[in-house]
């Protein structure tokens, strides 16, 4: 072989070297852009921005979170839906999309999407602002009993908050008049600005307002007390048959590849086992309550046969 053959081997031998890696990229190569279809300060957001900080050692691959909000969460989820299914975009769903769906909100259902595991469950409670005539359930029964349609409630219209309210006012046969925002943390900045009575919210939006003060935390939704909240009653506990929580996971644009789902899933899964991300998801409100594809998707099918059953009570 000649100098000129043997160079021009060894130049075809170092263009395959750097070919091959490229065409035998694994996945994740690139961050993960991770849309959150709420805006900042709510428990969506508190929560995934939790996971999106703590995932990378497990994924290989940053996850920049980007909120896009609007109406009832379905402006976000109907751009990640329309994103490429690459495996390099994924969004949050909760009970919002499949109450949105039921009650004719928007056409995009949950089944437009590869769901990719269920990661934390939070327990809803029903919020007062401090100046209210009443500090207990009780309290609030009574008065609203005897002032029917008086009391404003923050709520997301037609959406699992709006559910969680209508359900709390049937439970103990009280009024009350619904007000729509557009996610937990800016029903919960108008409650404390004055603009309203009562709001659904949760833990990560609202404990920092009942410490110093300016809200009352009436009762919790959680099945029994929670240890942030050891003096805050349950529904139960007060004689109402209610289990009020909202669960968040993470769900690919349809056709993702197997891969990208596959890898996802088991870094969610080691995720949910870490030690510090569990103490994070407890501090912020929620519990991990991990559950991987199969599980998740069997989930959201049970669920959403549910929401549909009870749509009528919070349909426009």
């Amino acid at each position: 072989m000649t100098v000129f053959s043997r160079s021009l081997a060894g130049l075809g031998l170092a263009v395959a070297t750097l070919v091959q890696p490229a065409a035998a990229q694994e996945y994740p190569s690139q961050p993960v852009e991770f849309i959150v279809p709420w805006g900042p300060g709510g428990g969506s957001d508190t929560l995934m921005r939790i996971v999106a900080n703590n995932v990378t050692p497990y994924l290989g691959a940053e996850m920049p979170v980007i909120n896009i909000p609007g109406v009832g969460g379905t402006v976000g989820l109907t751009e990640a839906s329309r994103r490429a299914a690459d495996g390099y975009t994924i969004s949050q769903v909760h009970e919002g999309l499949l109450a949105a769906t039921a009650t004719g909100l928007t056409e995009l259902a949950w089944d437009d999407f590869e769901p990719i595991a269920l990661l934390t469950a939070s327990p809803q409670y029903l919020v007062a602002s401090a100046d209210q005539p009443f500090d207990t359930m009780e309290g609030l029964v009574e008065y609203a009993q005897a002032n029917p349609g008086e009391l404003t409630i923050g709520v997301t219209l037609g959406g699992v908050p709006h559910l969680h309210a209508a359900m709390i006012a049937e439970a103990y046969d009280i009024e009350w008049r619904y007000v729509g925002y557009e996610g937990t943390g800016e029903r919960i900045r108008a409650l404390v600005g004055g603009n309203l009575d009562l709001a659904i919210g949760d833990i990560s939006s609202s404990l920092q307002f009942v410490e110093n003060g300016d809200l009352v935390f009436l009762a919790t939704g959680a099945t029994e007390r929670l240890p942030q909240t050891p003096d805050v009653p349950t529904f139960m506990e007060l004689g109402a048959d209610l289990d009020l929580s909202i669960t968040r996971g993470i769900v690919m644009p349809k056709g993702a590849p197997e891969e990208a789902q596959a890898t996802l899933e088991a870094a969610l899964a080691e995720l949910s086992a870490d030690p510090t991300y569990v103490e994070q998801i407890n501090n912020a409100g929620a519990d991990v309550a991990f559950r991987g594809r199969e599980a998740y998707t069997t989930y959201l099918s049970n669920l959403g046969a549910t929401v549909e059953r009870l749509a009528q009570v919070i349909a426009p």
